[in-house]
């Protein structure tokens, strides 16, 4: 029994005898009571040194990573590594970074959302193949795993639209995961990344958009390039395009090649009407491309699963 055990012990039997005073005659309580506080109070006093003394000792800290015992090394069998970023989150950075340089405020998406702003704010017609369970993950409650980052679009206009009555225009772009119900193969992953961006103003123009989009693809390249558009589709953009850049030295290009990169168009007016923004008065374009895609691209890799998969010597290449 070590000292502040014995300790604790004596004040228990200081305790206990404290107790009986009610049996002693009445003439003697007094200077009993006395005897007996005064042994306590050297107790207490003994116990708080003796607690000092070892909050004063040099204790070894516990490692709470060790391998299975307190503080026990790890067996020499066991390798140990520091990890690193993974590389779509490097490249998602290296997006929201040249897009924050032109001018561009960011809001992350969310991983659950609702019918209301995946498709009906969206201009979705009601019997649209999207909302069909063979395309859209859906929760047993409803909700639903954002398949696109424009289900983000309703919430950044209406949080941002009183930039409009200052006269200054919405700048978003919009980072997130999203989920498909896609068949899994090299080029088609059930979840991915994308990066949406949102710009409304009095007087924005496509051409204004196209410009957005190939200074970005050349500030990301680190190249001049040629563009290119052909004519798309999406609910809520009207005019809808798709847009293209020429395939990038850097990726074995050649003059003439060009890649598909992300859909864009003019923000359809019924999108701007649902947001509360006058559609008479105010323009907007939005566009939305993956990110896994420009990773794949930027670093020559030819299966899309390989993000997704927890290879690690996949990872250590980077």
């Amino acid at each position: 029994m070590d000292v502040l055990e014995k300790l604790k012990a004596k004040l228990k039997d200081i305790n206990v005898r404290a107790g009986k005073i009610r049996e002693l005659p009445v003439d003697e309580r007094a200077e009993f009571g006395k005897k007996i506080n005064a042994e306590r109070e050297a107790v207490l006093a003994e116990i708080a040194d003796a607690e000092r003394k070892m909050l004063d000792t040099e204790v070894e800290p516990i490692d709470v990573t060790a391998w299975s015992g307190v503080n026990e090394k790890l067996p020499e069998f066991y390798s140990v590594e520091m990890g690193s970023k993974h590389p779509l989150m490097t490249e998602l950075d290296r997006v929201v970074d040249i897009y924050q340089m032109m001018g561009f405020d960011v809001v992350e998406s969310r991983q659950l959302d609702d019918e209301y702003h995946m498709f009906d704010s969206l201009n979705f017609a009601k019997e649209h193949p999207a909302r069909d369970g063979y395309d859209t993950f859906r929760t047993e409650e409803g909700l639903i795993p954002p398949a696109h980052t424009s289900t983000m679009q309703h919430r950044v206009l209406k949080a941002y639209k009183s930039r409009l009555d200052e006269g200054k225009a919405i700048a978003v772009v919009v980072p997130g995961r999203v989920f498909r119900n896609e068949d899994v193969d090299a080029t088609h992953e059930h979840t991915f990344y994308q990066c949406e961006g949102v710009y409304v103003s009095e007087t924005c123009t496509m051409g204004d958009m196209l410009g957005i989009l190939r200074e970005f693809f050349e500030k990301y390249y680190e190249q001049k390039l040629n563009i290119r558009t052909q004519p798309g589709y999406f609910p809520f953009t009207e005019p809808s395009l798709e847009f293209l850049i020429e395939k990038p030295k850097t990726l074995g290009g050649k003059k003439g090649d060009f890649l598909e990169m992300l859909g864009c168009g003019m923000i359809h007016p019924n999108v701007l009407k649902m947001a509360g923004i006058d559609p008479t008065k105010y323009h907007g374009f939005a566009w939305g491309g993956g990110i896994d895609r420009l990773v794949m691209l930027r670093y020559g890799l030819n299966d899309v699963r390989d993000f997704e998969s927890g290879n690690l010597n996949f990872l250590r290449e980077f």
